[in-house]
């Protein structure tokens, strides 16, 4: 009897192991349905009855934006083996009606089913939107594998992406932050200043706490992606939380890259003016 429990508890282990190709493929029928707008492709990944939100909003994947096509100038996606998760980052900024796209995918590695898709979609009014501008900035930028003996471990991936939120409402928190000494905000580069010993000094507000958080890491790309509610970020809404994502590459345990993606409710975020227009 015990050992037939032993077996069974072995099998159930190895069944829910998630593994990367199970997860790269997902993400691949992703970018191809929202390249063709065949949101029914998507339904192949998702339980009938799990939750798909747009900008925090529960929303039915024919009245999305899955159902309309894009064309995607860029298209970047990290997997989460440990927690069966992923995240992907779509820039169509000569698209037609230009968006950036950032989705978070959770998986029940056991089915091989989405549990969950979430996705923030920005667009002309949303916060600092600027596809053109954030296509620009991402085209130099090495987002590539890093070697293993390199790789920064899970906790220090995460606790990098914590830093950078905990740092809005706590000055004491340091963000250890390297060149090139920018964020890609909207579309726009938010640059800070680079010290003679390589570090990247910011300017933060210091009364700002961030709620919500849900992540996706992938260590062999040194990638932290998190989901947030940004409080105040549409004057119109107050404190709320407005839907936010900000998407980390981590080398040498120090913040490289940083792209973010955030909706508002009112175009122009209650600033009385939408954001656009070049670098």
């Amino acid at each position: 009897m015990l050992s037939s429990l032993i077996l069974l508890s072995l099998a159930t282990a190895i069944s829910a192991e998630c593994h990367r190709e199970f997860l790269k493929n997902s993400t691949d029928t992703y970018i191809n349905a929202q390249t063709l707008g065949q949101y029914e492709n998507v339904k192949s990944l998702i339980f009938d009855f799990a939750p798909y939100n747009e900008n925090n909003i529960p929303t039915a994947l024919e009245g999305g934006i899955l159902a309309t096509p894009i064309k995607i100038d860029f298209a970047r996606s990290v997997h989460d083996t440990v927690q069966c998760a992923t995240f992907t980052e779509l820039i169509a900024a000569s698209n037609p009606h230009p968006y950036v796209i950032h989705t978070r995918m959770e998986f029940d590695a056991n089915k091989m089913k989405a549990s969950r898709i979430e996705s923030i979609v920005t667009d002309k009014g949303d916060w600092l939107f600027n596809a053109t501008g954030t296509l620009a900035l991402n085209e130099p930028e090495k987002w590539d594998a890093i070697p293993k003996a390199q790789q920064d471990s899970r906790a220090v991936i995460q606790s990098i992406g914590d830093a950078y939120f905990d740092r809005f409402g706590n000055v004491s928190v340091v963000v250890p932050w390297g060149p090139p000494c920018y964020r890609v905000e909207g579309g726009l580069p938010a640059k800070g200043t680079l010290t003679a010993s390589g570090d990247c000094v910011m300017e933060w507000p210091s009364t700002i706490h961030v709620p919500y958080r849900r992540y996706v890491v992938d260590e062999q790309y040194g990638v932290v992606s998190l989901f947030v509610g940004f409080p105040g970020l549409d004057r119109t809404q107050g404190e709320d939380p407005m839907p936010d994502s900000h998407v980390f590459r981590v080398e040498g345990g120090k913040l490289k890259y940083l792209h973010t993606a955030s909706a508002c409710v009112v175009e122009g975020c209650g600033l009385n003016s939408t954001f656009g227009g070049g670098l």
